[in-house]
């Protein structure tokens, strides 16, 4: 079992120049859909391509041309909801979102306002404190992505790369249930890992495939309480909205200069106005980017080209019948089938080829335990230092499990075990073979020992009898005789024979 408690944590508290005021907060994540097609055409969504080569028709909003529905992009949507313990609508149906960008060509954005895909859920977000809390997710729908306008390539023009328009985007609604910067940060790592897992979004937020808009706003302490039993959005402050973040760092920073900017204005006087922000990190500030729409400014209406889409539950039943073990799962069956601790398990089950890869070890060597502390310290170690991901580990999990199974039987010491990593690391190659071939075995014939024991402590009288005076001092024989044996004693053998010759 997790070892968590599960409980709602203290709010992050801000001290203003009058009062304290607590943060609410709640979250839009966009999430690309992972398919090799975009939601409504079958243009590639393949990153890096040259501008505008993955655009057909319907993307450049050519006239005449259709919209034909991408299954897949359905049925990741579903895999999402079924992921968030989710409620998945049978009925569901697309909508216009009428605005003017130079980047989306149609003029206006094909989404779900009305009928989303899937509805209600939650995310369970653990916090570096030990404990838990429940985030609910209001909905998830389906949506275009719009294109991307350059203005860095000419001082007099700005150019358009069609490529990202019509890629399938799923918007994951969050109540305002989040209470710091902190816990914002490990709802998207919770998320993002989720996804991960399921193999619906890659998450890489450098590309722009997993982006956040963060609605901010502060109450008085109390309030959000009275929010809770109520529903009543009256009890919250009025919330600004910061538009796509795409990184861990910038989003805990707005939502600290922007709640310290809600504050200002509030004990001065003065009225937050619901409005969209951007975040520039250079100044580390919000700034005003327009007025805070409603639905209606957006005049949504069905879309006359896309009939509803109405799923079987039999098909939902197969999808979620074919969903892979999600990481709290993991998490919890590596504690109970492996013995680690909370923090191991929490480390090894980040990412999916992580997990794989450590199972595989554990299984190959035996002992679990041992399994996660070479993973974690040596191996994860030496990857992060060259900037690797497990991915491109020259180690393989049956070289590992090799290594560590040397150790266990005590064929070779840790320190020798170390040694072999780095030639394994490094050269390749089979670690038992490697130990016989270059002499690593671990000396247990106490004779030869002995013999070394012997000459250390008749060169270092002086020695033994501060050793015999205060008993912490025999580690330095052992040291000698390690030193002596070229690292290859067996250190228990070493310290009982220390101990006995010297009336310890």
């Amino acid at each position: 079992m997790l070892d968590l408690t599960y409980e709602t944590p203290k709010p992050k508290m801000i001290s203003g120049a009058k009062h304290d005021w607590e943060l609410v907060i709640g979250m839009e994540v966009h999430a690309q859909v992972s398919t090799n097609a975009k939601l409504f055409s079958g243009a590639s969504t393949q990153f890096g391509a040259e501008p505008n080569n993955n655009v057909a028709f319907v993307d450049a909003g050519m006239p005449g041309m259709l919209p034909v529905i991408n299954e897949e992009c359905v049925a990741q949507a579903v895999r999402t909801g079924l992921g968030l313990k989710a409620d998945i609508n049978l009925f569901s149906a697309f909508d216009r979102k009428n605005y003017f960008y130079p980047d989306l060509p149609q003029g206006y954005q094909i989404s779900q306002l009305y009928h989303p895909i899937v509805g209600e859920g939650e995310v369970l977000v653990e916090l570096g404190d030990g404990t838990a809390r429940t985030v609910r997710i209001e909905r998830i729908h389906l949506e275009q992505d719009a294109g991307k306008s350059i203005h860095d390539m000419d001082p007099n023009m700005s150019f358009v790369d069609l490529n990202r328009t019509g890629v399938a985007l799923m918007e994951i609604v969050s109540r305002p249930d989040i209470r710091g910067p902190e816990e914002a940060a490990a709802y998207i790592v919770k998320l993002r890992q989720i996804m991960r897992y399921l193999g619906t979004c890659d998450g890489n937020m450098q590309n722009g495939n997993l982006r956040a808009d963060v609605n901010v706003s502060i109450c008085r302490p109390g309030q959000y309480e009275k929010y809770m039993e109520t529903q009543d959005f009256s009890h919250l402050g009025t919330r600004c909205e910061i538009k796509n973040m795409n990184s861990m760092r910038f989003i805990q920073q707005a939502i600290m200069i922007e709640a310290e900017r809600q504050i200002r204005i509030v004990e001065g006087g003065g009225t937050v106005d619901q409005e969209t922000r951007l975040y520039d990190p250079d100044k580390n500030e919000t700034r005003s980017m327009r007025s805070k729409e409603e639905a209606h400014d957006y005049r949504y209406f069905p879309d006359p080209d896309l009939l509803p889409l109405e799923i079987e539950q039999d098909w939902v039943d197969d999808i979620a019948s074919s969903l892979p073990e999600l990481p709290d799962a993991k998490k919890s069956r590596f504690i109970s089938d492996f013995g680690l601790s909370d923090y191991d398990a929490s480390v090894l089950t980040a990412d999916v080829p992580n997990a794989v890869y450590f199972e595989e070890a554990a299984k190959l060597a035996g002992d679990g335990k041992m399994a996660a502390n070479w993973v974690i310290n040596e191996l994860f170690g030496r990857l992060n230092r060259e900037e690797h991901s497990i991915t491109e580990s020259p180690v393989t999990p049956a070289q590992l499990a090799g290594i560590i199974k040397l150790i266990k039987s005590d064929a070779i010491s840790g320190k020798i075990g170390k040694d072999l990593f780095e030639i394994v690391y490094t050269e390749g190659g089979d670690p038992e073979k490697i130990v016989e071939e270059r002499g690593m075995k671990q000396v247990t014939d106490t004779g030869a020992i002995e013999v070394a024991l012997d000459e250390i402590i008749a060169a270092n009288p002086a020695q033994v009898e501060k050793a015999q005076v205060n008993p912490k001092l025999a580690g330095w024989f052992v040291g000698q005789v390690m030193k002596a044996m070229g690292g290859k004693a067996n250190p228990k053998a070493v310290n009982e024979l220390v101990a006995q010759k010297l009336g310890l």
